[in-house]
């Protein structure tokens, strides 16, 4: 399967080093910026195209990694001609755009892969199995956080060009509460004061579900340079999971005295598994083999749809009905 990367960014250099590491077939790569290209086909050996177009009639595969912005274009022109797609989260800036990504999936007959990538790490998977196995019994409370430095100059600090933080950034935990938990009934967010001239940005949002259940996603471009931190907390009435950026891989677990605590810890070996290979390699075998994929299309519209409400109340102050 001839792959071909468009945008190579961060992320396309992400992409790049799990294919190689795989082994899968690289064979090129498109941006509209010459230098940046010409050091990526370098460090990858691959084949520089001149144009999308190109790359288009070169691969089987396209692995969309450029800005959010291009994404709508860039999927569909690729799904029209024939194309299965690999797509960086966020699926589009908004509803609209990720709704007119799927019907041209659909249309076309072609694959599409959004690559939310919190469900390949491992601590986070070994956590939802454990909710998912029923040992931690009927989880009511999920607690996530993810914060860190602000993005460098560039199309990230554009909300109109990234969607912003919640769409960008937060848009993985949302993505990851849902697969825990499903849909929301609504959402309350409150946002860190506004700093003129600033992108700084940090959010609090309560989830609330018609059981009762709730979820607590925090997310932020606020961290000092270099600092990014992540945490998660799974509640149940039988037992509790929990995991830090700041304290040793394997994930904690507590249980009550009298029931037999299972085996939860994660090998290191484990821990040390790159969750960009976990998630390619998944991409890649589930289009080799026909089978589906862990997150679907309608999965990352959703994701985006909730991130989007959660942008809607912390800008707004107000609860936003999601259900």
């Amino acid at each position: 399967m001839r792959i071909g990367i468009v945008g190579v960014g961060t992320m396309g250099r992400v992409h790049a080093e799990a294919y190689r590491r795989i082994g899968a077939e690289l064979v090129g790569a498109y941006d509209p910026n010459p230098e940046k290209l010409a050091e990526f086909v370098a460090r990858f050996t691959v084949d520089p195209f001149r144009s999308y177009e190109e790359l288009l009639l070169r691969v089987d595969l396209v692995d969309v990694t450029a800005p959010t912005f291009a994404h709508e274009e860039l999927a569909v022109r690729a799904l029209e001609a024939g194309k299965d797609v690999i797509l960086e989260k966020p699926l589009a800036l908004d509803a609209a755009s990720g709704r007119r990504i799927l019907e041209a999936a659909r249309t076309s007959g072609r694959r599409l892969f959004v690559a939310m990538v919190v469900r390949f790490f491992p601590q986070y998977r070994r956590a939802a199995e454990l909710a998912r196995s029923g040992q931690l019994g009927r989880v009511g409370v999920v607690r996530l956080k993810r914060v860190l430095f602000l993005p460098g100059p560039g199309w990230y600090r554009d909300p109109e060009k990234s969607g912003g933080m919640p769409v960008d950034l937060m848009i993985h935990d949302l993505d990851y509460v849902r697969w825990l938990l499903g849909d929301p009934a609504r959402v309350f967010a409150r946002r860190s004061p506004p700093v003129e001239g600033e992108v700084l940005e940090h959010v609090q949002a309560v989830l609330g579900y018609a059981d009762g259940r709730m979820a607590f996603v925090e997310g932020g471009w606020a961290y000092p340079s270099g600092y990014f931190r992540t945490a998660l907390d799974l509640a149940g009435d039988r037992g509790l999971a929990e995991w830090s950026s700041d304290q040793p891989p394997p994930l904690g677990t507590l249980f009550p005295k009298d029931e037999p605590a299972p085996e939860v810890g994660l090998p290191m070996a484990g821990l040390e598994e790159d969750p960009y290979e976990l998630e390619l390699r998944h991409a890649l075998e589930a289009l080799e083999r026909g089978k589906p994929f862990e997150v679907t299309p309608e999965d990352a519209l959703a994701a985006l749809e909730l991130a989007l409400a959660v942008r809607h109340s912390a800008r707004t102050g107000r609860v936003v009905e999601v259900a």
